[in-house]
């Protein structure tokens, strides 16, 4: 069926768009939930949500709104963090519900487009113009090609932070660098699963693949691998029974998370 469906130029542009951004998501992720950042995709998601208001406001593409919002939001977060002395979380907080309620009064004060919020806050990778095609795979392939050209740092940073400060590792940049990065993921998946369920291609393939692979390598290319089987059965399965595609997928991220949860717990009785 999904190769009947190929035949659409939407399908086309949607399961090219999802499986780049897929990869990107599930490649950040590891990094993310091994050094327990993964929420962050969340608090952000609420932030460009303020830059997709105001680009609907002022006329102004809302994909390079939302963009903004997002990095100049991981920038203030960081700042917040480290001048205020606050958590992460509650710096991620304090600016994510901000600019959320600030795309909220937006949105009821300028009646016109609440149905089009619609489609970026729950995704409609089907009506994706090749614009934001371009612009999302763009965004997409700059995260991947950042991490692997970054990747033995991140590596040191992720597993000792201090070890890696020590070795001459530039921590800090590092921090921003890949807080940017989710800022700019955020953004590039926000029309394939929209912005609610944007943190879920992150963290799902990501924490699926840690259940069952052996070394950090190994956990990148399975996470990669179980984000790219999602969207092309997510995408599959949504064409042939007329379902919301962008749920369809992260429901077939969680299916597989389970299933590599309880081939972790079978493992684990089997070797007791």
């Amino acid at each position: 069926m999904i190769i009947e469906a190929l035949q659409y130029g939407f399908m086309q542009r949607a399961l090219i768009t999802g499986i780049v951004i897929s990869i990107a998501c599930s490649l950040l992720g590891v990094f993310l939930v091994l050094k327990r950042y993964a929420l962050i995709g969340d608090g952000l998601a609420h932030i460009s949500f303020g830059g997709i208001a105001v680009g609907m406001l002022t006329k102004v593409m809302p994909f390079v709104t939302a963009m903004i919002f997002a990095v100049l939001a991981a920038l203030g977060i960081l700042k917040l963090k480290e001048k205020a002395r606050m958590h992460g979380d509650t710096s991620i907080g304090i600016i994510s519900h901000a600019s959320m309620g600030l795309g909220v009064f937006i949105a009821s004060a300028a009646h016109g487009f609440n149905v089009d919020i619609l489609s970026y806050l729950f995704g409609n990778i089907l009506a994706i113009s090749t614009a934001e095609v371009m612009l999302s795979i763009g965004l997409a392939l700059i995260v991947i090609t950042v991490i692997i050209l970054n990747y033995r740092d991140l590596f040191y940073l992720t597993f000792d932070e201090e070890s890696a400060k020590a070795s001459g590792v530039k921590v800090n940049f590092l921090n921003t660098l890949l807080i940017m990065l989710t800022a700019v993921t955020v953004v590039a998946s926000m029309r394939v699963v929209g912005l609610l369920l944007a943190s879920a291609l992150i963290i799902m393939p990501a924490a699926a693949s840690l259940q069952v692979s052996r070394n950090f390598r190994q956990a990148l290319i399975m996470s990669a691998i179980f984000a790219v089987i999602s969207v092309i059965c997510g995408l599959g399965i949504a064409y042939m029974f007329d379902f919301a595609a962008s749920g369809t997928i992260v429901l077939f991220n969680f299916m597989i998370f389970i299933s590599m949860f309880s081939i972790k717990s079978i493992k684990q009785h089997t070797a007791l």
